[in-house]
């Protein structure tokens, strides 16, 4: 309850407020020229980086796809426009890399999210010593793929590797064999991949509400269909991103491919995904114009996956709230 009395200083106050003119206009606009400029000075070494090494490629790029190498080097090459780009995208070779790099991820990723949540799920229980197999789990995302692509060759190695000391006879090695080459280059990748999945899924499952998860043991649910039923569902936010940016990444996957297959003529046969294709292109053949087009392609692939995994997949994501 107010008593009604207004003190001489409270007159004081509003009198003082109320004679205070409002900001000029041009006071306001140059608070935000001087806001703007600071953040824009301080977003400029990034984009000064993010220009030479990243946009300024992108874009040379379309300049070298649309001419043709000389014939000899040195020489003027001339221009071709799109024509060398759809010429490329319907030849052969660049059908038969898409192929093996659509096995290749089609192998790597979700072989990769799976052993990540499996692992993530087993690591998540309440057990004694949970925390030791969390660090080693996640260990294989920081191992460098020069070294598991070196061990992982010498246990699939025909003359002295550990499957052949179990007695698992893997023929040929996997430079020359057609027949399981891809295949095993991209079980190489899935474990690598497995450790970010792991990471990412592990963080998943811990912010699951716990409440729900009982509900359902109360109810009678095995853990098998708690697994299908709860904790499936409510990780598809984190099995979709995980998706998404194992996709991406597969489709840039070099490392393992380049250390193991040594020979370009064996590479070309059988383990020529599109990111080793246009590597040959560069380095052997010194073909820019056509490393160019193949490397417009992979971003059009990757752009194109990306779209129709948010377009389609992502209506299967349930956002719980």
């Amino acid at each position: 309850m107010t008593s009604g009395l207004e003190f001489p200083a409270d007159k004081a106050v509003s009198s003082v407020t109320a004679t205070i003119p409002p900001r000029p206009r041009r006071t306001r606009r140059l608070a935000r020229t001087k806001e703007a400029t600071l953040g824009y000075a301080l977003l400029l070494p990034a984009l000064a980086v993010f220009g030479v090494f990243t946009f300024f490629p992108f874009l040379k790029n379309f300049d070298l796809a649309a001419h043709h190498p000389g014939p000899y080097p040195g020489s003027p090459n001339p221009y071709v426009g799109a024509s060398q780009f759809f010429q490329i995208i319907r030849s052969s070779p660049f059908l038969d890399s898409l192929r093996t790099t659509l096995i290749f991820v089609g192998i790597a990723v979700p072989l990769g999210l799976f052993l990540g949540l499996a692992l993530a799920v087993f690591a998540n229980q309440k057990l004694r010593g949970s925390a030791f197999f969390q660090v080693v789990f996640s260990s294989t995302a920081i191992t460098s793929i020069a070294v598991a692509a070196v061990v992982f060759e010498t246990i699939l190695s025909p003359s002295n590797g550990l499957m052949q000391w179990l007695g698992v006879h893997t023929g040929p090695g996997i430079q020359q064999s057609p027949g399981w080459a891809i295949e095993a280059i991209a079980g190489i990748s899935a474990w690598q991949f497995m450790g970010f999945s792991f990471i990412i899924m592990i963080a998943g499952l811990q912010s699951l509400p716990e409440e729900v998860l009982e509900a359902a043991r109360i109810d009678g649910a095995s853990s098998w269909r708690v697994f299908w039923r709860v904790i499936v569902p409510l990780m598809s936010p984190t099995i979709f991103f995980g998706g998404v940016v194992g996709t991406i990444l597969a489709l840039q996957s070099f490392g393992a491919i380049d250390i193991i297959i040594t020979n370009q003529y064996t590479t070309s046969s059988h383990t020529n995904v599109l990111i080793n294709f246009i590597y040959d292109e560069i380095v052997y053949n010194r073909n820019f114009g056509y490393a160019a087009c193949l490397s417009i392609a992979l971003f059009l692939i990757t752009l194109l996956v990306t779209v129709a995994q948010f377009r389609i997949l992502e209506k299967r994501v349930h956002y719980a709230s």
